[in-house]
């Protein structure tokens, strides 16, 4: 059964500079027009606009994206601007419902951002914004009720009572040593990252897919397995190093709002310094 369209829906993804919407820009669009009729357009000729973009973020783009999505500073130094595509992009999806993959919460906005900072108002009034990651989550539900299902083929009849969830998870968790040993992991980019192990460190590897270096990820090991801060004015730049240039900041998060884990790992990691 197909889509029953009112209007034309653009379905587009972006790669970008980062996941801060406010801040970050977009290195790459590609977009696809899914006609009320059926037919399908990704380089439509009346708007002259090609199914995929590589963008000049005019901003350094940091190594750890670039990694994620193969696009680095010399492939975008001779590539338009997003001020430059801007108004093909805007004819393009005038009138158009949008959608994407988790859309609503990034794409979507990110794009409204960049068009704003080029004086156009792309406007969400009256568009439908199709998100297909909420209803696949909506529909293949991630709770531990829907997985004692899934991988035990039970129902969980005294969820959220302490005993019983922690049964069906150790339950669960013998179910996927089932399911996935031999198996291959992927690494997130669309490769593959090795092969499901039932040794219970390799599972604490697979585990850790952020590689945070305190529990709540204000910190986090880079590529070159070097403590970096994970948010704010300092997002990417090694921690020592920051404590050593910015003293204060030490005292500045000392006495915010971190959990007290983060607390005592910035403080250990401060005393290596000395």
């Amino acid at each position: 059964m197909k889509l029953k369209l009112h209007r034309p829906l653009v379905i587009f993804d972006l790669e970008t500079t980062g996941i801060s919407i406010g801040t970050d820009r977009i290195v790459e669009i590609a977009l696809v027009k899914l006609m009320p009729d059926g037919t399908i357009h990704t380089k439509p000729e009346k708007s002259g606009v090609e199914h995929r973009f590589i963008i000049n973020p005019e901003m350094p783009i940091p190594l750890e994206s670039s990694m994620v999505h193969g696009i680095y500073d010399a492939d975008v130094q001779s590539a338009p601007t997003f001020a430059q595509v801007s108004d093909k992009l805007y004819k393009f999806m005038h009138d158009c419902d949008l959608g994407g993959f988790n859309s609503n919460r990034f794409d979507i906005p990110l794009l409204a951002e960049e068009f704003l900072r080029v004086g156009i108002d792309f406007s969400m009034e009256g568009r439908n914004l199709i998100d297909v990651q909420v209803i696949f989550h909506l529909m293949e539900q991630r709770t531990l009720k829907a997985g004692y299902k899934f991988y035990c083929g039970k129902d969980l009849n005294d969820a959220h009572a302490a005993l019983p969830d922690a049964m069906a998870t150790l339950e669960i968790l013998q179910a996927q040593v089932e399911r996935y040993d031999g198996m291959v992991v992927p690494d997130g980019r669309g490769g593959q990252e090795d092969t499901f192990s039932t040794d219970i460190d390799k599972l604490h590897g697979f585990c850790q897919r952020h590689r945070n270096v305190d529990l709540a990820g204000r910190m986090v090991y880079n590529e070159n397995n070097v403590a970096v801060f994970n948010f704010g004015k300092y997002k990417g730049m090694p921690v020592l190093e920051v404590l050593q240039k910015d003293a204060g900041y030490y005292g500045w998060m000392m006495q915010g709002d971190f959990p007290l884990y983060t607390k005592k790992v910035l403080s250990d990691l401060r005393k290596t310094l000395n």
